[in-house]
């Protein structure tokens, strides 16, 4: 954590759904770890296009989301006795409170979908445009049952050279380190040259490209490792789909962490397509990271 971080709380989104009691879940043991307050955020509004012709409609929906508000808070107390939780009730669009109220916030939690999500949908909007857009991490939990084990167990992280990258392997060796867990870096390559038939590239030695990517992903690791000594590390280099890569390495995992664009995204997307797949398709909680996450460096 860098050391504007150490005061800051731990944001969750709450809206009484199964995602967010996990998400709940989830902020109050991170809160607990890193010894900082909670902030637990209930966002409602108006859900037509025409204002209300009454004030007191208002007024009933802010009483209602203020009664959520204080549910979640009154649950954050009961899992962690002693916990400093704080309560931010606000009107608006979930994804654009939370971001707001993100700028004083160390990191931010999230259930996959919310109350008014599709049934068919596994990821709502707020947990894609909040990774989108945050300037510091976002965990997203999906609804089911939570992880068998909180400490202990692995943190898998997805390297690929990118700046974000870079900042998710901090993150995911600071997670290892407060959580008693190893780390499993893993790293998809697929090369075009590499592939085999009339269409590979002339004068290119698939074997020496791979040897090389596999000793610019080992030296990506290696500081990290130096700074964590503690943390058991696993490095997997695996010539397959960078997606696919790290859908099945997280199979049983405590937890994913993927930066928020890593190396192919175009300009203009908010999201990298590997990041995307990893909302959508992980089996585990998702931390996505952003590349511009300041005190995350290698020899910070």
């Amino acid at each position: 954590m860098s050391e504007g971080d150490q005061t800051r709380p731990v944001l969750v989104g709450y809206d009484g759904s199964p995602a967010s009691e996990l998400a709940l879940r989830w902020a109050v043991e991170e809160a607990r770890l890193r010894r900082l307050p909670l902030t637990v955020c209930h966002v409602w509004h108006w859900p037509y296009p025409h204002r209300p012709p009454e004030e007191d409609t208002l007024d009933t929906l802010r009483s209602i989301g203020a009664a959520v508000a204080d549910e979640g808070v009154r649950k954050a107390h009961s899992l962690a006795e002693g916990l400093e939780v704080r309560c931010a009730l606000k009107q608006g669009s979930a994804s654009g409170v939370l971001l707001e109220t993100s700028r004083d916030a160390s990191l931010i939690v999230l259930g996959a979908r919310g109350h008014s999500g599709f049934d068919d949908v596994t990821v709502g909007s707020t947990a894609v445009q909040v990774p989108a857009r945050a300037d510091r991490p976002v965990i997203v939990i999906r609804s089911g049952p939570p992880p068998a084990q909180r400490h202990g167990g692995r943190i898998v992280v997805g390297v690929d050279g990118s700046s974000a990258s870079e900042t998710a392997l901090g993150f995911a060796f600071e997670e290892a380190e407060l959580r008693d867990a190893c780390v499993e870096a893993v790293c998809g390559w697929w090369d075009f040259a590499a592939l085999p038939g009339p269409d590979q590239v002339p004068f290119i030695d698939p074997e020496s490209l791979r040897r090389e990517a596999c000793a610019r992903f080992e030296r990506a690791v290696a500081p990290w490792k130096s700074k964590h000594p503690k943390v058991p590390v696993e490095t997997k280099f695996v010539v397959e789909a960078p997606r696919r890569a790290l859908v099945k390495a997280a199979e049983d995992a405590t937890l994913l962490v993927v930066g928020n664009r890593g190396i192919g995204s175009a300009p203009k997307m908010l999201l990298g397509p590997v990041t995307q797949a990893a909302l959508h398709e992980a089996p585990c909680p998702v931390a996505v990271v952003p590349a511009q996450q300041a005190g995350r460096s290698s020899d910070a």
